[in-house]
């Protein structure tokens, strides 16, 4: 057969347009145009099967150079009439995402196969419609077409044309061009796809249809277009959960996924649409308290084994076994909060007598050989780091005195059935396969009752895990990611992971997040991109400091010493990019203590001014320091001496390029320092712009440009819907980047996006948003309502539009106020903490709002270990509360 391709398209000079058909091994095709606008090529294909469906998309290439392509979600369809060899022409638009791209992802359109072939029309010309028309299959329709003519039905519904969904939320109508009249009006209408009785049409002017005039054996394909109809893209509501915090009656002291079934069915009594979880991988380290930190996984691929539902797997054989765990299970369960190190012994303990008594069964199980061959790439690998991590006492895989350098052939010989670790190794496949299927079972069933389940992807990776251990190239080891200061912490965050070697990543097309995702998109039909700042610029901290004030955006554009006096500031690296330390500033921050602070960790430089002592000149040995048991005679002024000095560290106005040698970034929060304190009036305004400039101006195109080398990649690689988690320093770019890909982006009223207002204006939020009274990072509306009174007091007067005195506690009416304003807004999902949905009824709700919080994240060591207090049987009773939930959804136009 003979594909002509044509498409209106304005390249720059030097560029020229290409197509590029899936499967088969032609490469870029080069099209030609005489006019500049116009594209046209053929090219001859093998026969195909009638009905068969050819993809293809287009690109734009500089010489050799690929420098754009469509949007691969997408791609544009054909399909032959006939084995022979006719002509097909192709007219195409460039295709981008759809005006409406979130509509067609598995959150709101449903996840389902597709046919993958179209219905041949058998006549020898054809017309051929196509349509991208989302939710539909969801819901149950079909699109038709009814228009002023026969063949169309003359306006009568009831004998209206369906389409053929060929791909999911693609639709295809052929048509006998000799049956058609020259120019015909027609609309879209949605067809019950069992009945047939029309449910919706489109709103809008008449389509026209221009019939072309074809000879036999030509077939002529109409660009696509996008069809909606009214009711798609509805408004919806949701709850925001860790899994850990669930809790039912037959829960083991933790939450599982046999609880997050059951959450799904309370979202469902609700009638909300949405469910999001924390972070849900294997973070066992050490098996202590600090583990419970669900962001710092061992795998990106493994889950949790304390999610495991041992309701369903086999009981013990040993009834007094069975007894006596079920006994200390019950006593967790009913403790106030997760005890994470004894719950997951426990499990443990019981997860390896269940396997013993029937792991081979399960292993040697079609299903179980299935799941393993899937998964082999990076089961295997993490099976044999959780062996080894056991073996040797620790994940600090440099200390391990073998395989402390990954080699695939050895992992493989030590996974091998006939090895002698293979039943400590078998474990780990066993108890993943359990997790599996218990996890796939909560997505069928979400998305069963069309239930969006939103999963969580964390921006770093640990040091310590099986990706660092066995893809080590992908990262910069010697570095570490976090957050630079804000409102969460003053300090800024060290979350101690490395940061990514993009590099490294675009060269094999990012299949590393490729595989991520993919895998994600098994259970998930929503994402949440944390930091997605991170795509941009990471905060990346040099090894030798403790806090996140040190760090320095990478990659960045710094600011040679030239540059910095061009703005009046008289740059001198000693004071500026030093830390300045003179007597008034150590008898401000120490006290009383100051010469002995002298005495051990400086040297008297000239003056008044003091410089560190070479073996105390970072962060991370003054750490050490301190952990030392000699130093432990200052019991009580430990802490305070310590985070003096790191203070002291800080006191910089510049910090220099960890790369480029010479060369500077203002340091975040420099007015803020004592050192600032020291300059000019005018020096001071300088620093002001600076700072300013450098921080919200200087970068906003260079990390434009950084971000749209990912995540166009990434957001394509499934039908998840993405949304971003754009809290911090967001600089204008971010919007940008969200925008044009549909990201959902993160509003939060009490973190306005900009610096103007005190609150986010809810009634503005975009519609492409996920909007929420606060994060797991941030206390509840009811601990919120205690933090800051002259805020609260801001808010309760000048937003609630209360009168009177400030009320000590947020009441119920309060608190059911502020959750109405959220779901009135114009977001297209608000997804409400469980704690936020309860704060409403005075009676449901945990006395104690300080008791609500999940995470603190000033506090490195602060442990994840919040449970909501009722059972999920008792919510799911709770009649009057949850018709509240659904009246108030429904007032806010979401039920």
């Amino acid at each position: 057969m003979i594909l002509t391709f044509r498409i209106n398209y304005r390249t720059l000079w030097g560029e020229h347009l290409a197509v590029e058909i899936k499967g088969e091994k032609l490469g870029a095709i080069p099209l030609t145009t005489t006019d500049g606008d116009l594209w046209e090529g053929s090219v001859h294909l093998p026969k195909r099967h009638a009905g068969e469906i050819v993809e293809y998309h287009y690109s734009v290439w500089e010489g050799t150079r690929c420098v754009r392509r469509e949007c691969e979600l997408h791609p544009h369809l054909m399909h032959p009439e006939s084995q022979t060899d006719d002509l097909y022409v192709l007219n195409d638009h460039w295709r981008d995402l759809p005006f409406a791209g979130y509509l067609f992802t598995s959150a709101f359109s449903g996840s389902y196969p597709a046919v993958g072939r179209g219905t041949p029309s058998l006549a020898a010309s054809t017309l051929t419609v196509r349509v991208l028309c989302p939710t539909l299959r969801h819901k149950g329709q079909v699109p038709a077409i009814v228009g002023a003519s026969e063949v169309l039905g003359n306006w009568n519904p009831d004998k209206a044309l369906r389409l053929e969904e060929v791909m999911p939320d693609k639709w295809l109508l052929t048509l006998d061009v000799h049956r058609l009249c020259g120019d015909m009006e027609y609309k879209f209408v949605a067809l019950d796809a069992t009945t047939g009785e029309c449910r919706e049409w489109e709103g809008g002017e008449n389509r026209r249809l221009q019939v072309p005039e074809l000879d036999r054996g030509v077939h002529y394909f109409l660009p696509e277009t996008e069809v909606y109809f009214p009711s798609t893209g509805n408004r919806m509501s949701g709850t925001a959960i860790p899994v850990f915090s669930l809790r039912s009656e037959g829960s083991q002291g933790v939450g599982d996924f046999g609880d997050l079934k059951k959450m799904v069915d309370w979202v469902v009594l609700t009638r909300q649409r949405a469910l999001q979880v924390l972070p849900i991988n294997d973070t066992t380290h050490s098996g202590t308290r600090q583990d419970s930190y669900p962001y710092n996984a061992i795998s990106i691929y493994a889950l949790h084994p304390m999610y495991v539902d041992l309701r369903q797997v086999e009981r013990l054989n040993d009834p007094v076994k069975q007894a006596e765990f079920d006994k200390q299970f019950r006593q967790l369960n009913a403790l106030p909060e997760l005890d994470y190190e004894r719950v997951n012994k426990l499990k443990r303990d019981y997860l390896l007598l269940v396997f013993r008594q029937n792991g081979k069964e399960v292993l040697e199980s079609q299903g179980f050989k299935s799941f393993l061959s899937t998964n082999l790439h990076w089961l295997r690998p993490y099976a044999a780091f959780s062996y080894l991590r056991d073996k040797y006492a620790t994940p600090v895989f440099e200390h391990w005195p073998q395989h402390s350098v990954y080699d695939a052939d050895v992992v493989s010989a030590l996974c091998s059935p006939d090895g002698a670790a293979w039943e400590k190794v078998a474990y780990y496949f066993y108890v993943q396969y359990l997790l599996h299927l218990q996890l796939l079972a909560v997505s069928r069933h979400a998305r069963a009752n069309g239930v969006i389940l939103k999963g969580d992807i964390p921006i770093g990776i640990s040091r310590h895990s099986v990706e660092a251990w066995v893809e080590p190239h992908y990262f910069n080891m010697n570095g570490q990611a976090g957050a630079p200061p804000d409102a969460f912490a003053t300090n800024g965050q060290n979350w101690g992971f490395p940061t990514y070697n993009w590099d490294v990543m675009r060269q094999d097309g990012y299949r590393w997040w490729k595989r991520r995702f993919s895998k994600m998109a098994e259970y998930f039909t929503a994402y949440r991109i944390d930091h997605i700042l991170g795509f941009f610029r990471i905060w990346e901290i040099p090894s030798h400091a403790v806090q996140g004030l040190l760090g320095q955006f990478s990659p960045a554009l710094p600011m040679s010493e030239e540059e910095i006096r061009s703005y009046g500031l008289n740059f001198q690296k000693d004071f500026m990019a030093r830390p300045f330390v003179n007597d008034d500033i150590l008898h401000r921050i120490f006290g009383d203590r100051d010469e002995w602070v002298k005495q051990t960790f400086l040297l008297h430089s000239h003056y008044d001014v003091w410089t560190f002592r070479p073996e105390y000149s970072t962060q991370r040995s003054i750490e050490a320091y301190f952990k030392k048991e000699g130093s432990r005679r200052h019991v009580g002024s430990n802490d305070v001496i310590r985070d003096g000095l790191y203070e002291l560290m800080a006191n910089v106005l510049f910090v220099e390029d960890h790369k480029q040698r010479g060369t500077y970034h203002p340091r975040i929060g420099g007015s803020q320092t004592l050192v600032f304190e020291r300059l000019q009036p005018v020096e001071k305004e300088a620093f002001r712009r600076i700072h300013q400039h450098f921080f919200y101006e200087r970068h906003n195109r260079f990390w434009y440009d950084s971000a749209m080398q990912k995540l166009p990649t990434l957001c394509a690689a499934t039908a998840m819907l993405p949304c971003g988690e754009d809290l911090g320093m967001v600089p204008e770019c971010v919007s940008w980047v969200m925008d044009e890909l549909q990201i959902f982006s993160l509003e939060i009223e009490r973190m306005p996006k900009s610096p103007h207002h005190d609150f986010g204006h809810v009634e503005a939020y975009p519609f492409r948003s996920v909007c929420t009274i606060g994060t797991h990072d941030m206390a509840t509306v009811r601990g919120w309502w205690k933090e800051d009174k002259r805020q609260i007091s801001r808010y309760y007067h000048s937003v609630l539009h209360r009168g009177g005195e400030l009320p000590a506690e947020a009441t119920g009416r309060i608190c059911e106020d502020i959750v109405r304003r959220h779901l009135e807004s114009p977001s297209a999902l608000c997804i409400l903490a469980l704690q936020d949905w309860l704060a409403i009824d005075e009676q449901l709700r945990l006395p104690d709002a300080d008791a609500e919080r999940i995470n603190i994240p000033a506090d490195p060591h602060h442990e994840w270990q919040y449970r909501m207090h009722l059972t999920l049987e008792s919510l799911m009773c709770q009649t009057a509360f949850n018709q509240r939930i659904v009246a108030l959804s429904k007032a806010g136009g979401r039920a």
